[in-house]
């Protein structure tokens, strides 16, 4: 089929800040092409966001009857299928692409997917090479006077001794199983590793994270990364870090991990091997080189604050463009480029930074703003106050306690720069803290602000007032 065209805007991708751009192009009456060779719907739908989160509130349910906290209430736990879980989870996403991207599609008529890979020959076209057919064959050239990179990234493995002839997983593969394998080493430990091994480890498989670094989730505060350890570890993963890998082989059918642990060196096995260590941006096969576009060392596209490459025409937007790999972050990229490439005089700039993330465990973990040790690098006098969650009467509750929030304020100012929580719901209790920071808020606000009683979110405003006096000692809801 002859797709050859002329468009105002080419978008190189299918995900979330491919489809972000091409709707803010047809807002502003632009005619804008998708090209993805791929499933459209990106990581988040296909391979991230949705479907995990979707596999850990099953086991959620599956595991915890198992620990119940409550005196009087008998739960058993049920029977697990877990092939039936997982096509579930599949039929989940398939509704979900239709009714979040095919439906746009056809609700926009300027918008037009064009399934397929696209490479660039100059600033100004691409090939278009469709998917499925030979190298060479069936090559139509789409033209515009802009474009979009918005590719994504994909797992980024690491170069272990004899990884490449071992049969492991990446997320991909992780989140379509079939069968549920009674053991798993997990190679990483940060939010893509934690997430898989609780999931794995709630459905009943043993589950070994190996990670690197000295702590988990390393980019987090400490105290939650150790706190986060703990109750990983009290539901039984077995969580090890400063571990140098030094090669993988396999033997009859199990996976055997060899590492350096403190000079010694020890064995790992398990039935499955899954590597999360990481994402890389996909760069490569789009022809960037041959036009100048700029790379980072890690391979991701640079781009100014208005998503413009190092070739004023195209832009970029997403997880392509580097930290952070989050979805809302690549929407709003997504727009901001579509909206500087069809208005020239437009000069919006894309703000990242606020950007609240979240970790899906239980509990999960949310942070948004300045850490302590980043808020004094950047020169901030601060005071800093970390509240347990046994403080917050509806974790009391609920019987489950598990959590702590850390809040960092500006001394003198009692502007809040920065919260850190670790608890249940916690990707939802962010969002008030989110608002707090972006507004420079202080934290005179927050405690004057009358919170729902009770409620996990009250922990913001009890930690807020944790700087003023000793809250052990304050009555419910008392200022």
């Amino acid at each position: 089929m002859d797709v050859g065209g002329n468009f105002d805007l080419i978008i190189i991708g299918g995900g979330s800040a491919a489809f972000a751009g091409a709707i803010k192009a047809a807002e502003l009456g632009a005619k804008a092409a998708i090209v993805e060779q791929g499933v459209i719907g990106g990581t988040c739908l296909n391979r991230g966001c949705i479907p995990t989160k979707n596999l850990l509130r099953a086991g959620e349910i599956y595991y915890y009857p198992k620990r119940n906290p409550f005196d009087g209430v008998s739960v058993r736990q049920g029977a697990l299928n877990f092939a039936k879980v997982i096509g579930q989870k599949d039929r989940l996403v398939k509704e979900l692409r239709k009714s979040k991207y095919l439906d746009i599609l056809k609700a926009n008529p300027n918008i037009k997917l064009i399934k397929g890979k696209g490479e660039f020959l100059s600033d100004k076209e691409i090939k278009h090479v469709p998917a499925g057919s030979k190298r060479g064959v069936g090559n139509d050239i789409l033209k515009a006077d802009k474009f979009i990179i918005a590719t994504g990234a994909s797992p980024s493995i690491l170069p272990v001794e004899g990884l490449d002839r071992v049969e492991y997983l990446t997320s991909t593969e992780a989140l379509d199983l079939k069968k549920l394998p009674k053991s798993m080493i997990i190679l990483g430990g940060r939010f893509v590793a934690l997430e898989f091994a609780q999931m794995y480890n709630h459905f009943g498989t043993k589950v070994i994270v190996l990670q690197r670094s000295n702590r988990i989730i390393p980019e987090e505060e400490d105290e939650i990364s150790l706190a986060l350890q703990k109750f990983l570890e009290e539901e039984g993963i077995k969580i090890i870090t400063g571990v140098k890998l030094l090669s993988v082989k396999e033997t009859k059918k199990i996976k055997v991990v060899t590492c350096e642990i403190e000079d010694k060196k020890r064995d790992f096995k398990a039935e499955s091997l899954l590597v999360a260590t990481g994402r890389r941006p996909n760069t490569s096969g789009l022809g960037l080189e041959k036009l100048g576009v700029k790379l980072n060392d890690k391979g991701a596209v640079i781009v100014d604050d208005e998503m413009r490459t190092s070739v004023p025409n195209i832009f970029a937007a997403g997880d392509v463009t580097g930290e952070p790999m989050l979805v809302t972050a690549a929407a709003h990229q997504g727009a901001v480029a579509a909206q500087n490439a069809i208005d020239d005089c437009c000069h919006r700039k894309a703000d990242l930074s606020i950007v609240p993330h979240a970790i899906f465990t239980h509990p999960q973990v949310a942070g948004v703003g300045l850490k302590e040790k980043e808020a004094i690098e950047k020169g901030y006098k601060v005071k800093v106050r970390t509240l347990d969650f046994h403080l917050v009467p509806k974790a009391a509750a609920i019987r489950d306690t598990r959590g702590l929030i850390k809040m960092v304020v500006e001394d003198g100012t009692d502007i809040i720069l920065g919260v850190h929580i670790l608890s249940p719901e916690a990707g939802d209790i962010i969002h008030e803290a989110t608002l707090a920071v972006q507004k420079r808020m202080t934290i005179h606000e927050i405690i004057d602000t009358i919170h729902v009683y009770p409620t996990l979110s009250e922990a913001i405003k009890i930690a807020a007032q944790s700087f003023l006096k000793d809250v052990s000692k304050l009555s419910c809801c008392a200022e």
